[in-house]
């Protein structure tokens, strides 16, 4: 429960700053998640391997796949900042095939995670390229939701973030979208509260923090009994509650606002401070000094479609872009 003065601070807040994520914000935001999907907050751009999950390699800050079209978008993306000719170029044939073909395949593609790892170190185009990519499939996305619902607080807009890295922002019964929809029908009359930001539900007066906690509550049940038959199986999704639990600690300690650091919780719950453009003193690491990363299988790739933690895109026939977590 925040006390008066806190309201009275938050009030203000609000009234005289910008709703949207931005500088240490968003930057805070984006470190969570590192957490969460890393077991640091660093951002690993030189990060590359094949986690055997039916994705080929898997790479960068948001664990971009050759598998699944959204590492051919930076090697794309990457190509138009240097021109089209760059340590990349002799690959793109093979890129852009496992991905319209959605292969799990790595065969032609040995000196990728070397190229990788090389230029994720130290090239700003290439850390760029990551970084546009990230947010315009993930980042941005969940804060288009959030406008809609006309979310203050950074805590909210944290949240559809890392919902959005890990369910995906497409149009599924597990996406963002349909967790919104399915919080937003629990609403069916005014519900008061204390944080000083009230949503408009369905015509109801909501507390913003009352929907968000209502809105964990919905991603937490959705994590443990997903509803797409691809997602179910296996308990990589369930293991996942660690996310919530980190979000309603910083809920239970009135950090609505992110500022320059916050207190929140790691994946074994225990206290950490992440602070503002500071890199993680946690440093998971294996013997090769590559982030533990948690991602899971749910069941074996011969028998059925993997799920990794989190949303994946792919490249359909037609050529366009969506969010999917299957392979056809």
């Amino acid at each position: 429960m925040l006390r008066p003065r806190n309201i009275i601070l938050l009030v203000s807040i609000i009234s005289s700053a910008s709703a949207t994520l931005c500088g240490c914000s968003k930057d805070i935001a984006l470190r969570l998640t590192n957490i969460y999907e890393n077991g640091d907050t660093d951002f690993h751009y030189d990060y590359c391997e094949d986690i055997k999950d039916g994705r080929g390699f898997t790479a960068g800050i948001a664990g971009f796949c050759t598998g699944t079209g959204d590492a051919w978008e930076v090697i794309q993306a990457y190509h138009k900042l240097t021109g089209g000719e760059d340590d990349f170029s002799p690959m793109d044939n093979v890129l852009k095939k496992y991905a319209e073909e959605e292969s799990e395949s790595t065969s032609g593609l040995e000196d990728y995670c070397k190229v990788w790892e090389k230029l994720g170190k130290s090239d700003k185009k290439f850390q760029q390229a990551q970084e546009s990519i990230r947010d315009k499939f993930y980042y941005t996305p969940s804060q288009e939701e959030a406008d809609k619902l006309g979310l203050k607080f950074d805590i909210t807009r944290g949240e559809m973030y890392d919902t959005g890295i890990q369910h995906g922002t497409s149009s599924d019964a597990d996406g963002l979208p349909a967790l919104i929809k399915y919080t937003n029908e629990k609403f069916t009359s005014d519900t008061t509260g204390d944080s000083g930001s009230t949503l408009n539900i369905n015509g109801k007066k909501v507390d913003e923090i009352e929907w968000l906690k209502k809105f964990i509550e919905v991603r937490d049940d959705d994590l443990k009994n997903p509803k797409e038959s691809y997602n179910q199986g296996g308990d990589a999704w369930a293991d996942d509650t660690y996310r919530t639990i980190s979000y309603t600690h910083m809920i239970d300690a009135g950090t609505y606002m992110f500022g320059k650091s916050v207190q929140a919780l790691d994946n074994d719950g225990n206290s950490i401070t992440v602070k503002c453009g500071k890199e993680s003193s946690l440093r998971r690491r294996d013997a090769n000094g590559r982030p533990i990363r948690r991602y899971r299988k749910l069941i074996k790739p011969s028998e059925n479609p993997v799920v990794r933690k989190g949303r994946r895109f792919r490249i359909t026939r037609n050529g366009t872009f969506n969010t999917t977590r299957t392979f056809s």
